[in-house]
């Protein structure tokens, strides 16, 4: 009994921190994200846009990761989306993929990373 109330109130408190306007993204998406930059006393929001390889949890712990080619070596960073340095997520396109994660991706190069586009 005292385990079901210790779950109700982290599902309460958990609650209180979901962001409400997270779009439906799904693998293979490419996503422009802005992140929260704090120089200093000052803050900007710096933008970080990639292909979603992989998307893990749920709730608040949800994460996804993002891979982007920047000067011809492969980049990837794992955004907490329910955190508060995430400003905004903006889906720019989306693919058809067969995978529920493009670790593959990381062996490629040029125009074998591309994706073919979804229609909608």
């Amino acid at each position: 009994m005292i385990k079901y109330n210790t779950q109700k109130i982290i599902k309460f408190t958990e609650n209180k921190f979901l962001k409400l306007n997270i779009p439906n993204i799904q693998i293979g998406d490419n996503v422009n994200i802005g992140v929260k930059i704090f120089e200093g006393n000052k803050e900007r929001i710096q933008y970080y846009e990639g292909t979603v390889i992989a998307k893990k949890n749920f709730s608040i712990n949800l994460t996804i990761t993002v891979r982007k080619i920047f000067q011809g070596i492969g980049v990837e960073r794992i955004f907490l989306l329910h955190s508060p340095k995430v400003a905004s997520i903006r889906i720019l396109r989306s693919s058809k993929v067969r995978r529920a994660k493009l670790y593959y991706l990381r062996n490629r190069k040029g125009k074998a990373t591309r994706l073919r586009q979804l229609l909608k």
